[in-house]
């Protein structure tokens, strides 16, 4: 009868128990801590309460998932603690202290995701874990240290790649697990340089850039509790599926938004056509705005003359022009010079003051800048701006727009961004999403917008340049990731190149970097889906897939709709979840054949269960998500349902790779000619 002592897995079992009565025990310190007789007042008390609850819920251990997934054994014991590591997704230690398990952010960790045989980094062994429902149930083990072993890295690890295929039900996980070294080396890129990272799908982008706001939290934790993060994805659906990632990994202070939220400044009840978006997200629309805006501007005619008393001070009109336009000059926004404007006045009447014998304070400069007569030559001069009016102006006035569009918009790009018809009030305005961003724009001319540390920005591929500039003002003094494919473009203005994209971003020295190894989407079908990469993205390099599993891959001429419902029953049979993805167009449909079938279904962003496994998503919709399995229905109709053929094209390109076990294409209508072999 083996021991613990004698049996490797009997004994990480027992290091696993030992380590998860570890964590309860820290947690359990944290809920006792007693904090009525350390602080000052009660603000310091409540700032105290609300951190010791945040590390109450950053300690909670997970049932179902691994507390520590590898273990390295350094070649040299350089630690009091000896040369044995658990790397987990967070930091436990025993009662005297001693670690336990290691973040997986540490440096000690590092090696874990970057040692070879070519270059150890000094670890003996990696042992990788594996777990079933929580439960720790194998090991797998790489000498890397062995002078006696191969030189080169051997097959890919099994556990790792059972850990890629696990099967997908609910929320995006995390994939801390299988981080590769390509991987690895953005994530832990620091926290002061922008990096770009272009994926294909499956390739982990979006996963990576989690994780880097993970890595950077643990990095730089002070400074980014001060200045804040954020993840900005593409709509709320795919919010919800990312949104317990983080959470997973201890980082539960990051927010998340989508664009649309960032310049919520009007309630958006209108659509633009396609050529007038393309135009209001065009960068001149930014040039534009700035010389409506400062067209209020107008030099003095008039001196100022302010009564103290007996005495009559006089400001004249040529001296108050100097101020203005140095003011002007400075190029400071646009609300704080007309702050600063009174203050400037005010300073030379105090000069005259000081000239006459007196000795003016800065109580007497404060009371002379709000003078009535100070009061009313600013507002003359420079009068307050609201944004929203300035763009409600720009599009119900012909003049107004001609005036400041002059050497920017040509007469057509004018007429085609003019409403039809006036409108009496901003509240009455029908805002479109690309009217918002450019009153957000406006309302960053007038007072700058706050900044943030760090901001992650996925599915970048889709913004306009002034989406991108909106972004932007949100990290003007702190960095940004961002995260894309180009060829999964699907707007009229969809990304040409990321140095574009960077420069609107105002990150124009940010570092690009691919990810081509394709770690979700099965061989077959990401091989099939590439056919369509010279069509929509020539020159992009194809993803290569990693997988061993070639998986499922059919494509079937159906009956419609019964054989889509056939092909989602056949599919149900397997563990794991299933989407169905179809054009816009033909969802209604697809849902009444599935209803009348008795299958259940959810919405994208809604949870999938053990019980309620489909999705059934519309093709605008399925950019970001994956499935275990995919029927994707009709894709003619998926290329048909967009505007111009080539983002139809793309459009099908992020379709057909949502899959990660498999995928079935269905259609009763001719496929698209770039998908023949």
């Amino acid at each position: 009868m083996s021991t613990p002592t004698d049996d490797p897995l009997a004994r990480e079992r027992a290091h696993l128990a030992a380590s998860r009565a570890a964590l309860r025990a820290m947690r359990e310190d944290a809920e006792a801590l007693d904090i009525r007789d350390v602080t000052a007042n009660w603000v310091n008390a409540e700032v105290l309460a609300r951190q010791i609850e945040a590390r109450v819920k950053a300690l909670a251990d997970l049932s179902g998932t691994p507390l520590f997934f590898g273990r390295l054994d350094y070649q040299e014991q350089r630690w009091e603690t000896g040369g044995r590591f658990y790397i987990g997704r967070r930091h436990v230690h025993d009662a005297h202290g001693d670690p336990m398990v290691i973040d997986w952010r540490a440096p000690v960790s590092q090696p874990f995701y970057r040692a070879s045989r070519k270059d150890p980094m000094d670890v003996g062994l990696r042992r990788r874990f594996g777990y079933t429902g929580g439960d720790l149930t194998a090991y797998e083990d790489e000498h890397l240290g062995d002078p006696a072993g191969p030189t080169e890295d051997g097959p890919t690890s099994k556990l790792l790649q059972q850990e890629i295929e696990r099967p997908r039900v609910g929320p995006m996980r995390d994939i801390v697990a299988t981080i590769q070294p390509e991987q690895d080396e953005i994530v832990r890129s620091g926290l002061g340089g922008t990096v770009c990272v272009q994926g294909g799908p499956g390739t982990g982008k979006t996963a990576v850039g989690l994780h880097r706001v993970a890595y950077l939290l643990y990095a730089h934790r002070e400074r980014l509790a001060r200045t804040g993060t954020l993840v900005i994805g593409p709509n709320r659906s795919f919010l919800h599926y990312i949104e317990q990632v983080l959470p997973a990994l201890g980082e539960l202070a990051v927010q998340q938004a989508t664009v649309d939220d960032l310049v919520a400044h009007v309630e958006v009840r209108g659509t633009d056509d396609a050529p007038a978006a393309v135009v209001k997200g065009d960068a001149r629309m930014a040039e534009v705005l700035r010389r409506a805006l400062y067209s209020h501007v107008t030099m003095p005619a008039e001196p100022v003359v302010v009564v103290r008393g007996s005495r009559r001070r006089r400001v004249p009109a040529y001296e108050l022009e100097d101020i203005v336009r140095e003011l002007l000059a400075r190029d400071i926004r646009y609300g704080a010079a007309r702050e600063a404007l009174p203050q400037r006045i005010a300073h030379a009447v105090l000069v005259q003051m000081e000239r006459a014998g007196e000795a003016p304070d800065d109580r007497v400069q404060d009371a002379v800048a709000r003078n009535a007569a100070v009061k009313a030559a600013v507002k003359t001069v420079w009068p307050a701006v609201d944004p929203a009016k300035l763009v409600l102006r720009l599009l119900t006035d012909p003049e107004f727009l001609a005036e400041h569009a002059a050497g920017l918009l040509d007469g057509d790009e004018q007429r085609t961004i003019l409403w039809d018809r006036p409108v009496r009030s901003v509240k009455a305005a029908r805002w479109s999403a690309a009217d918002a961003v450019l009153i957000d724009e406006a309302t960053d001319l007038i007072q700058r917008t706050s900044s943030l540390g760090h901001v992650v920005l996925d599915e970048a591929q889709d913004l306009s340049p002034m989406q991108y500039r909106a972004v932007g003002r949100r990290c003007t003094t702190g960095s940004a990731t961002v995260l894309g494919d180009l060829a999964q473009g699907t707007t009229p203005w969809a990304t040409r190149s990321w140095a574009e994209a960077l420069g609107h971003l105002g990150k124009p020295d940010g570092v690009v970097e691919e990810l081509t190894a394709g770690f979700r989407v099965p061989t077959d079908v990401i091989t099939y889906a590439s056919r369509l990469l010279p069509h929509i993205a020539p020159g992009l390099t194809p993803v290569a897939s990693v997988r061993e599993n070639p998986g499922l891959f059919e494509i079937r001429t159906v009956a419609e709709p019964a054989g889509v419902v056939a092909a989602c029953a056949e599919l149900l049979c397997n563990e794991g979840s299933t989407g169905l993805i179809a054009a816009d167009a033909r969802i209604p449909e697809l849902a009444e054949a599935l209803t009348a079938a008795g299958i259940g279904y959810l919405g994208p962003g809604q949870e999938t269960t053990r019980e309620t496994r489909l999705t059934l998503v519309p093709a605008s919709l399925a950019k970001g998500l994956e499935y275990d399995y995919v029927v994707l229905d009709e894709p003619r109709a998926v290329v048909d349902g967009e505007p111009d053929e080539r983002t139809g094209l793309r459009r099908l390109y992020v379709a057909l790779t949502r899959a990660v076990s498999g995928l079935i294409v269905t259609h009763a209508h001719p496929l698209p000619a770039q998908l023949a072999g």
